[in-house]
């Protein structure tokens, strides 16, 4: 039986440094509905859908995916685990794709080859970048995680700390030991269990950032679209000739520093978020 593989788009407007980003206008969309959009044109996508939060502050962003027939979810505010885990459980998922909404460049191709990768190969997760002190090669901005739904059921299970919960999937790699098997290709087992595979592009662009997080961020994204005219339908390997041939544009964001699997968001500790309940 051929697999159902859902993308799951996390958000919400509640970001600590840039609220409301995800709803922020580029190019007269809506940030969500452009990487909605993007994220859609997999190949190897059955669906995709928005897993945003049941808090109230969330009310807008799933008012407008209603309006706009997005398909979303609602789910915990700090535990984003158990968001995706009940997403995936709704959707009747059997591979989960993890994207986040402040990715609007996100690359279809990119997503392919995740998925393609998960699929051919025994693999529980699968991406294309990993935290320090793993290195990662593509741009902060096209991140793309997968896994299989019953690795992050027993994920969903065991995982208990904030850091686990709260950033969705570092309970699949954390301690993972990666061995080299090609340019583009390291994998190992985690001390978990998880069979774990990183996705490299040949040349390394790890340091270039186009993700959204603050104002700077969304600026440099805004100036991307307008040099595509407002379309969403060019692929990463354009910005990235566009970068190069206007390298004054990286430096719109270059001073932001990009968050870390240590910084957790303070507000999650002050309540008992992490409750696990299966359906």
């Amino acid at each position: 039986m051929t697999p159902k593989i859902a993308a799951i788009i996390q958000g919400r407007m509640s970001s600590s440094r840039l609220p409301g980003k995800i709803l922020a206008d580029i190019a007269g969309q809506p940030m969500l509905t452009r990487v909605f959009t993007r994220t859609s044109r997999a190949k190897t996508l059955d669906e995709a859908i928005f897993a945003t939060t049941t808090d109230s502050s969330d009310d807008p962003a799933a008012e407008y995916c209603d309006f706009s027939g997005i398909p979303f979810f609602r789910g915990s505010l700090f535990d984003v685990l158990d968001r995706y885990y009940q997403t995936a459980s709704q959707a009747k998922a059997d591979m989960v794709v993890r994207i986040t909404a402040d990715c609007p460049v996100i690359d279809p191709d990119l997503i392919d080859e995740v998925v393609h990768t998960l699929l051919e190969n025994e693999f529980d997760f699968v991406c294309n970048r990993l935290p320090p002190p793993w290195t990662r090669t593509y741009p902060i901005g096209l991140d793309v995680e997968a896994c299989a739904f019953k690795a992050l059921k027993k994920a969903w299970k065991e995982a208990k700390e904030p850091q686990h919960r709260e950033h969705a999937m570092p309970y699949f790699y954390e301690g993972v030991k990666l061995t080299r098997h090609s340019r583009t290709l390291e994998s190992g087992t985690s001390p978990r269990g998880f069979n774990v595979a990183l996705l490299h592009h040949t040349s390394n662009f790890g340091d270039y950032r186009w993700t959204v997080d603050t104002p700077e961020d969304l600026e440099f994204i805004r100036q991307v679209y307008s040099r595509f005219n407002g379309r969403d339908d060019f692929s990463w390997k354009e910005v990235l000739d566009l970068v190069h041939d206007e390298p004054e544009l990286m430096k719109i964001n270059a001073g932001v520093e990009h968050k870390t699997l240590k910084d957790i968001d303070k507000r999650a500790l002050k309540r008992s978020t992490f409750n696990v309940t299966d359906n």
